[in-house]
């Protein structure tokens, strides 16, 4: 008798279905995105790509439930976000969404750790302390939990962003040009803990980059023209991601 063993792939950590966006009406109508078909791993890092217009941020904005999309239909697990109200959009984001941004948003008052607890304390929920240690060691933030913002670099500002995002433990991180205002050193190792955290913690990242490098530190890369998905890398290059951002620009 011969026994086979099976493995069970997890479920996409969020899909997209035939996603529309239109701004606009009439003549000044605007198709930000045309009957997209995507789907994001789970426990993996995806990057999205494309020319300046080409809807990468308004896919983002849509998946995330920033923005509501004018057709089609966005799942995050089992949670169909189409169709939510405005508290429930709030609940789902809380629950199960972490959110990276250019613009560090953290609040100057508060501490390096208490920006990291705020989106628990919000939540009224306690923090997994061993989560947090783990967390905190993961982004190199050790000894800086007790400086102010102002106290800290450009890059330290968006390790504790990272570190705020991971720590209530999302079922998917968006992360929008999360490099974009670090140069290049800080840029580099803030993309490194996000693809630590993915492969250590088991995180799934989302990220809108226009940088060939920063994609390359993703698993896969999706590529947008016109508000349409027309290609797709993956375990890019620098050079690969380069290679297909010119052809679709040509």
């Amino acid at each position: 008798m011969t026994i086979t063993h099976t493995t069970r792939q997890a479920p996409p950590a969020v899909v997209a279905r035939s996603l529309t966006k239109v701004y606009g009406q009439g003549d000044a109508q605007v198709h930000a995105l045309r009957g997209v078909d995507v789907a994001f791993a789970t426990g993996a890092f995806t990057a999205i790509m494309g020319p300046s217009g080409s809807g990468k941020s308004t896919l983002m904005h849509c998946l995330a439930g920033l923005d509501a999309a004018t057709g089609g239909s966005v799942h995050i697990g089992d949670v169909e976000l189409t169709g939510l109200n405005d508290k429930e959009l709030t609940l789902l984001r809380r629950e199960r969404i972490g959110f990276i941004f250019q613009a560090f948003n953290l609040l100057p008052t508060l501490t390096a750790e208490e920006n990291i607890r705020l989106p628990l304390e919000i939540a009224a929920r306690q923090a997994d302390q061993l989560l947090f240690d783990r967390v905190i060691d993961t982004v190199g933030l050790r000894d800086r939990l007790g400086h102010r913002p102002t106290e800290l670099s450009g890059g330290q500002q968006q390790r504790v962003a990272v570190a705020r995002a991971l720590i209530s433990k999302p079922q998917v991180i968006f992360a929008d040009e999360p490099t974009g205002n670090l140069d290049s050193r800080s840029g580099a190792e803030v993309l490194s803990f996000l693809r630590t955290s993915v492969r250590e913690l088991g995180q799934t990242i989302v990220m809108v980059t226009h940088d060939p490098v920063a994609a390359s530190y993703a698993d896969r890369v999706v590529f947008l023209r016109d508000g349409s998905l027309v290609s797709e890398l993956d375990a890019p290059s620098p050079q690969a991601v380069l290679d297909t951002l010119m052809k679709l620009e040509a």
